[in-house]
């Protein structure tokens, strides 16, 4: 079978001739060949080569590579990674290489709303069947992993928008007992923190709009396999049929955000570590979120198998939605914008941003309740970013007092 694999894009790339110190980028939609001879054997997938940016591009090549390495490194492992136009993209051909009518997911609730969305409505639409279970709900996931048909098993860790973390060993070796793939979307943590790969994972996922890119001027996705015949063949396969490959230009720019992600993670978790201290100690957050904290829900587990805890943090504003919203208003250094990872920090309600398309009552169960806020804390001063939130706090709770007459 592997014989008859179509070489991946990255096995076609060849050294610059003019010794470029940055990959150029390859602004073309198409390739042109020597002979006819020459294309014949690159499309029967008989010698690497580039046909058209569709199916492989030599830029995009070079961040796939990158970022192969940067999630296999250390592990022992070898790795292969596939860009794409978005991390919904990633997401939906990932899972959609490996069933088909008839078989079964198992989704570890919360998710991304996009990831939501295709479990929810989409998948059941075309013969998949769906479980989603909660992220603590460690029985509930051994159950719905031994249902016939049962393929693969999806979580994301630290979980979006929550921060509940699963334990990747663990649901990995459900998921193999099973028979089943474990996907692991990374976006959170990054390769730099985490390496679900290593941990036992099959595939890793990732928006790579977030911390891969880390400006705010990207839109991409990755999926990232320790099996070349499946990420070569089936995922490839769909990422070719659903257009959903990335563009050169973008997969530049995210080969350059990858020269800053170790740092950026660095000074971004350093940052949260300290918020998250002084959030939990002020009377209007009345629930916190941040494994670094040791009395978190999912510290032990994170502290297990990340690096460090990572730049997000979620919390509960007393007042709930009202509260909210005046905290969001008043804010004026962290910027009211849905995404993460970037060098702004940047905060949202799900409740009426990200999730707003999530059913209420699917919500409620996954925990992202009309008071959560959801901090991605970025490069700013760390001292700028105490004084906005604390003041943004200070405006919701004398609206508070007002509003209770």
């Amino acid at each position: 079978m592997s014989e008859k694999l179509p070489p991946l894009p990255c096995e076609a790339l060849r050294e610059d001739p003019y010794g470029s110190h940055e990959p150029p980028i390859y602004q073309t939609s198409t390739f042109t060949f020597e002979t006819t001879s020459d294309a014949a054997a690159k499309f029967a997938g008989e010698v690497p080569g580039f046909l058209y940016t569709r199916l492989g591009n030599p830029t995009t090549a070079r961040w796939e590579v990158l970022l192969a390495q940067l999630e296999s490194r250390g592990t022992g492992l070898e790795a292969w990674a596939l860009a794409f136009s978005s991390g919904m993209g990633a997401i939906s051909a990932a899972v959609m290489a490996a069933v088909r009518a008839g078989d079964h997911v198992v989704g570890v609730e919360p998710l991304y709303g996009g990831t939501s969305e295709l479990f929810h409505d989409v998948l059941p639409r075309f013969g998949v069947r769906v479980s989603l279970v909660g992220a603590m709900d460690v029985e509930g996931l051994e159950r719905a992993a031994r249902l016939p048909g049962t393929k693969v098993v999806y979580i994301e860790t630290p979980a979006n928008p929550t921060m509940d973390i699963v334990d990747i060993r663990r649901s990995a070796a459900l998921a193999h007992r099973a028979g089943a793939l474990l996907y692991v979307d990374n976006t959170f943590a990054t390769p730099i923190l985490q390496q679900p790969l290593g941990l036992g994972a099959d595939v890793v996922i990732h928006s790579a709009t977030k911390y891969l890119g880390g400006h705010g001027t990207v839109i991409g996705g990755a999926v990232v396999g320790r099996d070349k015949a499946f990420i070569a063949g089936p995922v490839q396969g769909m990422r070719k049929l659903l257009g959903a490959s990335a563009s050169p230009f973008d997969t530049w720019l995210l080969y350059q955000g990858a020269k800053t992600l170790e740092i950026r993670m660095e000074r971004m978790t350093r940052t949260a570590a300290r918020l998250a201290w002084v959030l939990r100690k002020h009377p209007m957050v009345q629930w916190l979120r941040y494994p670094g904290l040791e009395d978190d829900p999912g510290h032990e587990a994170a502290a297990s198998q990340m690096r460090d805890f990572g730049a997000m943090i979620a919390f509960g504003i007393k007042g709930g939605l009202e509260s909210g919203r005046v905290f969001m208003d008043h804010l004026r250094v962290a910027k009211r914008a849905v995404s993460l990872g970037c060098a702004d920090t940047l905060i949202e309600h799900p409740a009426t941003m990200t999730h707003s398309h999530v059913a209420e009552e699917e919500r409620v169960k996954a925990a992202i309740t009309d008071d959560l806020i959801r901090v991605s804390v970025g490069l700013e001063s760390v001292e700028d970013l105490e004084r906005d939130l604390v003041q943004a706090l200070e405006k919701a709770a004398s609206a508070s007092m007002v509003a209770a007459g």
